[in-house]
């Protein structure tokens, strides 16, 4: 049984700006996909994207020449006030995660590991309070169920998909983090990237990511533990 490690008021203060920017951004998140329904209705299509949505309802609030009653554009109006309110707020939030980034060292260590940026860094430092709950690398990732499951039997191992136990925005967070550098990896020829084309030869790109994942999330409790810098070769030959 794996407990919660204990937590310093610094990591729990760091825990509660998280957690509140992550239910601002589930907010405007349900806002992009609301509104873009109900313009349907009336044979206004928008895609679900943020960026479009925002132009989209700007120039329906502004007027737009889109058959759309008086009313309804009140209410789009209102929805894109609401969803500008949100973005302020969520701004706000990120910056002061950057700052907490900027002012610690073992987040200033992470962060150097490609696809760990600051929110990531931030998220799991406060997330990890007594390091020594775990006896190594495999026990961390297993803890953030980045890990395969297993049901082995009569000496036959067999490996199914990730666990998904754990912390699900940590895991959400590297596993996005693992997808940024699957995409800039291409044409690179440094030893990581080099490994990133092998797997993706092989596998999907979507268990490409995980295992990326994986790996940084081994890096990482190595880091922590030991407290010791990043050093993409050393870490390259341990994948």
């Amino acid at each position: 049984m794996r407990f919660v490690p204990p937590k310093s008021t610094e990591q729990l203060e760091i825990q509660a700006i998280h957690r509140i920017r992550q239910r601002l951004v589930s907010d405007r998140t349900r806002l992009v996909n609301q509104i873009p329904g109900l313009l349907a209705e009336h044979s206004v299509v928008i895609a679900r994207d943020i960026s479009r949505f925002r132009r989209a309802s700007g120039q329906i609030a502004n007027g737009a020449d889109d058959g759309l009653s008086d009313m309804f554009r009140d209410l789009v109006r209102g929805v894109f006030d609401e969803l500008s309110e949100r973005d302020q707020r969520v701004t706000a939030y990120t910056r002061r995660i950057r700052d907490l980034f900027r002012t610690n060292e073992m987040c200033q260590r992470i962060g150097k590991i490609e696809g760990i940026g600051p929110i990531t860094a931030t998220a799991l430092v406060a997330a990890v309070g007594d390091r020594t709950c775990f006896r190594n690398r495999r026990q961390f990732a297993a803890w953030l169920g980045l890990v395969p499951k297993q049901r082995s039997s009569g000496g036959k191992t067999r490996l199914f998909g990730i666990s998904k136990r754990g912390d699900r925005y940590l895991r959400t967070l590297i596993i996005h983090g693992a997808r940024a550098v699957l995409g800039k990896a291409g044409g690179k020829t440094d030893p990581r990237s080099q490994w990133i084309g092998r797997m993706r030869e092989r596998r999907h790109p979507n268990v490409v990511a995980v295992a990326l994942a994986n790996k940084n999330a081994r890096i990482i409790w190595s880091i922590l533990s030991r407290g010791e810098e990043y050093r993409p070769v050393q870490a390259t030959s341990a994948i």
